[in-house]
């Protein structure tokens, strides 16, 4: 059974994508078949891999909407994982799920049938608790939570573990959380120290022991369409990655 992790937090700006495309390939680098699911209408997931999603013919609309061939529309990323690209269209698959009967299982069907042998199966979700995230969340084994050490950081938490526990008692029983992990972390800076010892306080081992620092090289890499690992394989930014992915497997091999 491969294991299929929907990286979610509705606030913007911490780091979804960036986990997404850097577990994805630090994950592959570690000798995994990975496939990167592009959730979010933006398509930067897509781009961070290397892959135009303005040249796209098809991409993941076709996969959900109109049942497209799988192996036609994945694109093999600079990383060597696959990647179910995106890019605006998706924002018509979410106005035309609202219509249909059991909309947020349709992403669950599709990877049921297509995604079988892969060992892991990334999603990158949209910064919003909207119908593409519900059917990320049903579609998923564990959920992983970026999240930056700040004010409102706990409030969007508890809002997506409201989230998570109501999919779990209705449509999902076997949801668990993967952990959370904190993300821009500057250790210089007190709040984000208070911020993370009430997280590890509450939520105690669910809290990664991987913190991926602010890192130059982290954030250029997207720009070049390439993850950290190949961009700067001995950055900052890509050994905590690279530690997490180790970190996360351990974790699933306990289970």
């Amino acid at each position: 059974m491969n294991k299929v992790i929907a990286i979610a937090n509705q606030k913007g700006g911490v780091g979804k994508t960036t986990t997404s495309v850097n577990l994805s390939a630090s994950l592959a680098a570690q000798g995994c078949k990975v496939l990167l699911v592009d959730l979010d209408p933006q398509g930067n997931a897509t781009m961070g891999s290397g892959v135009d999603k303005q040249e796209l013919e098809v991409s993941i609309y076709d996969w959900l909407m109109q049942n497209a061939d799988f192996a036609q529309i994945k694109q093999v990323s600079t990383a060597l994982y696959d990647v179910m690209p995106a890019n605006i269209e998706l924002t018509a698959a979410e106005v035309a799920l609202l219509q249909m009967d059991k909309r947020e299982f349709l992403l669950k069907e599709r990877i049921g049938l297509d995604c079988y042998n892969y060992d892991y199966v990334i999603i990158d979700c949209p910064p919003s608790l909207n119908i593409l995230t519900v059917n990320a969340l049903i579609s998923a084994t564990g959920v992983l939570i970026p999240m930056q050490c700040e004010y409102y950081a706990l409030e969007g938490l508890s809002a997506l573990l409201d989230t998570v526990e109501g999919i779990r008692s209705h449509a999902n029983p076997n949801l668990q959380i993967d952990g959370l992990l904190r993300t821009m972390y500057d250790p210089r800076n007190s709040l984000t120290r208070d911020v993370s010892r009430q997280l590890l306080q509450y939520f105690g081992e669910s809290v990664f022991r991987t913190v991926v620092p602010r890192n130059v090289r982290l954030a250029e890499a997207p720009s070049h369409g390439l993850p950290v690992l190949i961009y700067d394989k001995s950055s900052r930014g890509s050994v905590a990655y690279q530690a997490l992915a180790g970190e996360l497997r351990k974790r699933h091999a306990a289970q």
